[in-house]
């Protein structure tokens, strides 16, 4: 049977559509920037006497500047109105634009090119709450990592292209014909490809539009930060954007003054970068197992970090005579460093495609589109940021390469920081390292699990690594009732405590510690959460599912909810399990062991008893032990 995943979307009318829009808006922006770019750097063009660096940077901050003064209006739009609609006349705006800049490449004019990026600037201040709120509404919830993983990919994949063919018609093509023609084809492709978007209705259809930008500015950013989990995803992506363009606003003259490259040698790099980007974004789903897997947040923040700083100390000594892209590539020399900015992409990818499905999926539906408006502004003001922080640098004559080791060096201090105050990303990450590095999980029948109310999962338990294999498959976070001694374990401790489980003792042990266990069960229950209980009571001596104690009982009559029989296979004889004496006192077996977790039928309320129950999960759990 074919396994659905990612790449099964561009087959479906719900996002092909979407995605073709999105990439052909994507591909005009860097097209537009790239040769504006490439113009100031390398071609001589001037606009009231500035120098190309302060040039570039007017650029970048043009672009910016339409996210700060009309996201909000944009948030507000994308939420009464249906998107699909929305994005029409977005991309009837993009032909405009394109026309004005036809008109500024024709006359070389550094002016009206300016304008433009600034026009292209709220083109992408309108249509970036639309497509990124509408991903939940085309998508299945276990579509929506890969989907949005598709949608960086795609965005990447065109700021290469339009890099790469920003530089080569400039220089190419004096007259600049092809890149009008460019231009102009995609704008009206996008425009076609937007009439094919299905409707996607307005979540708040009397939503009265308020036109006063500061007070809904204001008003948008205040509303996210009272979700926890999306104001630190808001924080965490506009962070990401922060050290982005402060690559993206040094990298021309990174190309030409420090590696004495062509505007190839730039374009080289930009591809790099992009690709990375794409490749991490498209590695996503595969790597979270079509989840929101937090896990690769702080992993691909370490990797930021890391091969930032390896960018400092692979930059090559100044060539004496300037490089082309294929010189530049064909020094071994130079090979680390193209190496760092392909993996700075690749882990920027992880860090930054979970964040976006976290916000998109906690966030509520009828603010979703302002959410990610608020989003835009706070990318924005980290931007201006960046911008007046690289330019304070270069005030003080500190070196480009210089430049990038802080950034990367302040990631550190910034990642530290956002694990602090939501220990739940560091806490997946320490799972989603242990279970993918240890284990090769067969998972069978997931979507069984309800995504939405409360419920209660049985396991069979054969290990100390139990808990931490089902938070690493189960989509929802799941409150587990453990053996408090094994809640006190070092390092699952941090786990098991960020996780929300429940220490519970045996009556005769510590009947206190008992009560409260079940009271936390049923206000985790009452809120809607899902809980896992083991019902053996312990881990398998020898191998087999022990009978189910009566607490499941007990828990079901005092809230009534659906419970779900799970079974965890070839565990047994695993360094965790008890197999042959001690757990983990043993040598172990090997790593990236292969092991089945099978999920049942949801059983109602009042068909769940023990008995039932372990039958149950002993049938799913079958011979392999």
């Amino acid at each position: 049977m074919h396994q659905h995943n990612q790449f099964d979307l561009f087959t479906t009318r719900r996002f092909l559509p979407l995605f073709i829009t999105q990439f052909f808006g994507a591909f005009n922006d860097n097209l537009l920037k790239n040769a504006v770019v490439v113009l100031i750097n390398f071609h001589g063009m001037r606009m009231l006497g500035l120098s190309p660096e302060l040039m570039i940077q007017l650029a970048a901050g043009l672009f910016i500047l339409p996210f700060f003064l009309f996201s909000a209006t944009s948030g507000q739009l994308c939420e009464k109105y249906d998107k699909a609609v929305v994005a029409r006349l977005v991309k009837v705006l993009e032909i405009g634009i394109m026309l004005i800049a036809s008109l500024g490449f024709w006359l070389n004019n550094g002016v009206i090119l300016m304008s433009t990026i600034f026009l292209m600037g709220i083109h992408s201040t309108l249509f970036g709450p639309l497509k990124f709120s509408v991903l939940p509404q085309y998508l299945q919830p276990q579509e929506l990592v890969g989907g949005n993983g598709m949608i960086e990919m795609g965005t990447f994949v065109s700021i290469i292209i339009g890099q790469i063919a920003g530089t080569l018609l400039v220089k190419a093509d004096p007259t600049h014909i092809t890149i009008v023609t460019a231009l102009l084809l995609c704008a009206i492709v996008g425009y076609l490809s937007s009439r094919q978007m299905p409707p996607a209705p307005s979540a708040v259809p009397d939503l009265k539009v308020d036109w006063n930008f500061a007070s809904q500015t204001w008003g948008m950013i205040a509303q996210a930060s009272q979700s926890r989990p999306v104001w630190l995803s808001l924080l965490g992506i506009s962070w990401f954007w922060f050290l982005g363009a402060i690559y993206l606003s040094k990298l021309p003259t990174y190309a030409s003054d420090v590696l004495h490259g062509d505007e190839t040698v730039y374009t080289l790099l930009m591809t790099l970068f992009s690709l990375g980007v794409g490749l991490g974004s498209m590695f996503c789903e595969r790597l979270s197992g079509r989840k929101v897997e937090l896990g690769l947040v702080p992993f691909g923040s370490i990797g930021l970090c890391l091969f930032g700083i390896d960018l400092y100390f692979a930059t090559p000594a100044f060539s004496a005579t300037e490089l082309t892209w294929y010189s530049f590539a064909q020094q071994a020399a130079h090979w680390r460093l193209m190496v760092d900015f392909l993996l700075i992409g690749v882990f920027g990818g992880f860090y930054i495609v979970p964040l976006y499905a976290l916000m998109q999926s906690r966030a509520p539906a009828d603010f979703r589109s302002r959410a990610i408006a608020a989003n835009n502004i706070m990318n924005s003001l980290f931007m201006v940021g960046s911008a007046i922080f690289a330019a304070t640098l270069a005030h003080f004559k500190v070196s480009i390469p210089h430049v990038l080791l802080i950034a990367a060096l302040l990631n550190l201090v910034v990642a530290a920081y956002i694990y602090t105050l939501l220990p739940e990303f560091l806490m997946r990450f320490l799972v989603w390292i242990a279970t993918h590095t240890l284990y090769r999980i067969h998972q069978e029948g997931l979507e069984r699990i309800p995504e939405e109310g409360a419920c209660v999962l049985v396991c069979n338990h054969v290990s100390f690594m139990d808990a931490l294999i089902l938070a690493g498959a189960v989509r929802r976070p799941v409150r587990f009732v453990m053996d408090h001694h094994i809640f006190r374990i070092p390092v699952l401790s941090f786990i098991f405590r960020t996780a929300g489980a429940i220490p519970i003792a045996p009556a005769k042990e510590n009947a206190e510690l008992k009560t409260k266990a079940f009271d936390r069960v049923a206000e985790y229950l009452e809120q809607g959460e899902v809980v896992c209980i083991f019902p053996e009571g312990g881990i398998t001596r020898d191998g087999d599912i022990q009978p189910f104690r009566p607490g499941i009982d007990d828990i079901i009559r005092r809230t009534p909810v659906p419970v779900v029989p799970i079974a965890l296979q070839g565990l047994w004889g695993s360094f965790f399990s008890r197999k042959d004496g001690a757990a983990m006192m043993k040598m172990p077996r090997g790593i990236w062991s292969k092991i089945g977790l099978r999920v049942g039928q949801p059983v109602p309320a009042a068909e769940a008893s023990k008995d039932a129950l372990e039958q149950k999960v002993r049938e799913l759990r079958g011979d392999w032990r």
